[in-house]
């Protein structure tokens, strides 16, 4: 009996794990923001704070660390062109 509880609540835990990381942005920014309406542990509540603060659309932690890039005369933004790293 215990195994077959210890293995409902690995499934799950897995289940939510995949769904959480495959949702989007928005969503999680939704879902984040509804749940800190309640009183939840620490760490729990830093984790969907930094979720419900997010700024970027994309849902990647490192476009908005990167600086501005510089304004030309006319106003118009330089393009600028990283070159691919091989492995």
């Amino acid at each position: 009996m215990l195994q077959i509880l210890v293995v409902a609540l690995l499934v799950t835990w897995c289940a939510f794990y995949a769904l959480w990381t495959l949702m989007l942005s928005a969503a999680k920014k939704k879902i984040a923001v509804a749940l800190l309406r309640y009183r939840l542990p620490a760490a729990l509540a830093d984790a969907l704070r930094r979720h419900a603060s997010a700024a970027s659309g994309c849902g990647c932690d490192g476009c908005d660390r990167a600086p501005k890039p510089a304004k030309l005369a006319s106003g118009d933004t330089p393009i600028s062109f990283h070159p691919r790293r091989l492995r």
